[in-house]
């Protein structure tokens, strides 16, 4: 949480008790905007986690904040249960709700957050699903003549590659911080926080090619947008844009269904790794705030282990 400091016990602050909760969602969404720093994309899932929770919290026998205890929001992660909802799911809802608790502690709402006392949930480590390099090279091709824009859409899909940028952060990307000749892109990540990030000469080829063709074409009714990747409207391309684009190319080169625009990131890292890119470099490029995030992709290179065991190891 930010820095500052629940209000000492002898203050006095008087803890105010309002009827609705509800009264203090988007004060709290503010908070978490304009002093955490938070994404909008974060604060927008954890204004529909708080509203989750506070349906539910009207839904039961009227209590004031001051008396919620430990069994009544347990109640509430039972409710998260028995709607099925992913072990990771309602640990993201948790965390919101400690976040929540946290924030009403210290405007002095409540004197303590008793979320805090709630276990998360155990979470299975899971690998991310990968493409090999040879099935990426086919998704890069996979762009032709019969879609709109296929020279965007190769961008686009060799940018991510390249880069190993969120899809939030490919859509925001500035033309003006794209720079072809020295080969890096700046980028703005989740907490607003700025990263270089290289391209390699297949993602410079095909965005010279994507601006001295498309682009032109695109800006025309849209002369003043700044965002490298337009629709055909000129607007800065939306997530659920670049999202279909990735699932349509990957249906073409037979991808399973449940390739994403992350997948290209997690191609990404798994490769860098594959290559003998440190962990610490890997979890600058990616922009990673803990680099246990990025420690995920160490179980992931099995090959790479492997080749060092039999290199190193005397009966290898």
């Amino acid at each position: 949480m930010p820095p500052r400091k629940r209000p000492p016990a002898n203050s006095r602050f008087q803890v105010r008790k309002p009827a609705d909760p509800g009264v203090h969602l988007e004060p709290f969404l503010h908070y978490l905007e304009a002093e955490c720093g938070m994404a909008v994309n974060t604060v927008s899932a954890y204004r529909s986690d708080i509203v989750q929770f506070l349906d539910w919290y009207r839904m039961q026998k009227p209590v004031p904040l001051s008396e919620v205890d430990l069994a009544f929001l347990s109640g509430y992660l039972q409710h998260l249960n028995r709607r099925k909802l992913a072990a990771t799911t309602v640990s993201r809802h948790l965390v919101t709700l400690k976040l929540f608790f946290r924030y009403l502690v210290l405007e002095g709402v409540l004197a303590e957050s008793v979320a805090d006392l709630l276990n998360s949930p155990k979470l299975w480590k899971y690998l991310p699903k990968v493409l090999s390099p040879e099935k990426v090279n086919q998704l890069l091709a996979a762009p032709c003549r019969q879609d709109r824009y296929p020279l965007r859409d190769r961008a686009i899909l060799a940018m991510m590659y390249a880069t190993g940028c969120r899809v939030t952060e490919i859509v925001t990307l500035p033309l003006n911080s794209v720079k072809l000749t020295e080969g890096y892109a700046r980028c703005v990540g989740k907490g607003n926080k700025e990263r270089m990030v290289s391209l390699n000469p297949v993602a410079v080829a095909a965005v010279e090619a994507y601006l001295r063709h498309e682009r032109p074409v695109l800006t025309r009714r849209n002369t003043t947008e700044q965002a490298l990747f337009l629709n055909r409207g000129g607007k800065q391309l939306s997530r659920v844009m670049v999202w279909n684009i990735v699932k349509k190319n990957a249906a073409r080169v037979g991808c399973s269904k449940e390739v994403s625009p992350h997948t290209l990131r997690h191609s990404f890292a798994t490769h860098m790794m594959a290559g003998g890119a440190e962990i610490r470099a890997l979890q600058e490029l990616l922009g990673h705030a803990n680099i246990r995030t990025t420690q995920i992709y160490t179980h992931v290179d099995h090959s790479r282990l492997k080749a060092v065991h039999q290199m190193y190891h005397p009966r290898g």
